[in-house]
């Protein structure tokens, strides 16, 4: 699919570089009111770190991931995606 992920990188804290498999880059950011829930545990750099691609999404130990079809909607319109 055009929205899989095939490389994803830290570039800030709580922050990603990703591109699609059509080509397409763009970023991540994290706000901190999304670091609840399943998501807190991303608020450890160590772990924010150890982000990587899975089955076409971004993934980190702990089964954490992100949708890539809302991700890429938004970073092909406009080159980012912040969760808030």
């Amino acid at each position: 699919m055009e929205w899989d992920v095939i490389a994803v990188k830290p570039i800030a804290p709580l922050a990603l570089r990703v591109e699609f498999a059509d080509g397409t880059v763009g970023d991540v950011r994290f706000e901190n009111s999304h670091l609840t829930g399943v998501f807190a545990s991303l608020k450890d750099p160590n772990l924010f770190q150890q982000v990587h691609v899975d089955g076409g999404a971004v993934t980190w130990p702990g089964a954490l991931d992100l949708a890539p079809d809302a991700m890429y909607q938004s970073i092909k319109a406009t080159g980012e995606w912040i969760l808030t």
